[in-house]
């Protein structure tokens, strides 16, 4: 057995693949370009190592889409493989990525969270369930299983703008920018903290330090995946709409954040939806954009792999002009949700769908059904997962129909 970067075993006796796993480890961690590059490295170097091929499952299962299901796949079946001959911390995380695969996100964060108490140096273990934590709502999870790795990842710059984010969520923004302000003097290269800082400028209204804190290190996301690459230009592009700059905030989407973007990535899709959306809101005429936005997502109609990626999805449709489109999202989303045991079920058919329906009336200037859907369900929308900045969005828009009646009896 061969130990990675961060001291754990790894079942191997190929040193190459081992080296080719540190190189996975720091780029998950800071969402580079070259971690499918560097995970397959290490297959290469060694087809039966079980630890790699889950690391190279759970980066496909991130995309979030049937592809990446579909390239997950052979990598799952050869880490269970040899689930028996590893070690316990392999063991936990082979089987926190199979229950992922299989749809059982409570017993993949089970997982993951035992790993940690077990080994808390595993940075991607604390990640991994830091993601789940996110897209079920839970931040007080998500910040907790960051802290269970304290007393052993003290003065990590990666650790700490792990920490930082979930600081933010929890609403603790002085030790969550402090964390990420340090995680990034240690590690400039460290977009996850440049992230988290952004989101408590924003929480607190700091939207000229925000601009100023991302464009100061935007010059290292040029070796990001196109996911936080948009995302984190996203964020400056929020705080330019903030300060009424729209002209700026069209540019930075057309040349950023939908113009540097992988168009049939997911996450990519979801982030220009809601920058569209929010200019939509400000009465920002953005002409053909829509349009050509909308075009690759009738690739996601019966995909359904996250409600919150849905809700972005049938907004779209439904506001570039193909209502078709929507309502059969809308009716796939209602049959995925009846095969789901609960919670996810309740999450998809209680939540999702009329949410999904009252953004549909909103995008055909429907105020009433907007209204009548989604009052009922706009306190627990957060349950669906994204950030507090993310889930903002929806409570825009249904206050934006809200006032759109009193608006009419004024003209």
């Amino acid at each position: 057995m061969i130990h990675d970067v961060q001291g754990l075993g790894v079942t191997t006796s190929s040193s190459q693949a081992v080296e080719a796993i540190n190189q996975f480890i720091d780029q998950a961690l800071t969402y580079g370009c070259e971690a499918e590059a560097a995970v397959l490295k290490a297959i290469a170097a060694d087809e039966d190592c079980a630890i790699a091929n889950a690391y190279a499952a759970a980066h496909y299962l991130g995309q979030e889409n049937w592809a990446g299901q579909v390239q997950a796949k052979p990598h799952l079946k050869k880490a269970l493989a040899g689930v028996a001959q590893v070690s316990r911390r392999e063991q936990l995380y082979i089987r926190g990525i199979h229950a992922w695969g299989q749809g059982q996100i409570e017993q993949a964060i089970g997982y993951h969270v035992a790993l940690v108490q077990i080994f808390p140096q595993d940075l991607l273990a604390v990640q991994q369930a830091q993601y789940h934590y996110f897209y079920q709502g839970d931040s007080h999870g998500l910040l907790q299983v960051a802290l269970t790795a304290q007393p052993v990842l003290c003065q990590i710059p990666l650790y700490y703008s792990l920490l930082a984010f979930g600081l933010e969520q929890c609403h603790q923004f002085t030790q969550a920018e402090e964390l990420g302000r340090q995680a990034t003097e240690l590690r400039r290269h460290n977009p996850w903290a440049h992230h988290a800082v952004a989101h408590v400028l924003d929480a607190q209204g700091r939207h000229s330090e925000a601009v100023d804190w991302m464009t100061a290190h935007a010059d290292t996301w040029g070796a990001c995946n196109s996911m936080l690459y948009t995302h984190n230009w996203w964020h400056v592009a929020l705080a330019h709409l903030a300060l009424g700059d729209t002209a700026t905030v069209l540019r930075l989407y057309d040349s950023h954040v939908w113009g540097r973007a992988q168009k049939h990535t997911p996450k990519d899709q979801v982030e220009a939806i809601a920058l569209l959306l929010r200019l939509d809101l400000a009465g920002v005429e953005v002409g053909s954009r829509w349009r050509s936005l909308a075009r690759p997502l009738h690739l996601r109609l019966a995909e359904q792999a996250l409600p919150f990626q849905d809700l972005h999805y049938v907004y779209a449709l439904a506001r570039a002009g193909y209502p078709d489109a929507a309502r059969t999202m809308i009716e796939n989303m209602v049959r995925h949700g009846h095969g789901l045991d609960e919670p996810a079920k309740t999450r998809w058919l209680k939540l999702a769908v009329p949410a999904a329906q009252g953004l549909v009336a909103h995008a055909q200037g429907n105020w009433e059904g907007a209204i009548a859907h989604l009052r009922p369900v706009l306190p627990h929308l957060y349950r669906l997962g994204g950030s507090h900045t993310q889930q903002a969005l929806f409570r825009q828009l249904y206050h934006h129909a809200a006032e759109q009646p009193r608006r009419l009896a004024m003209a």
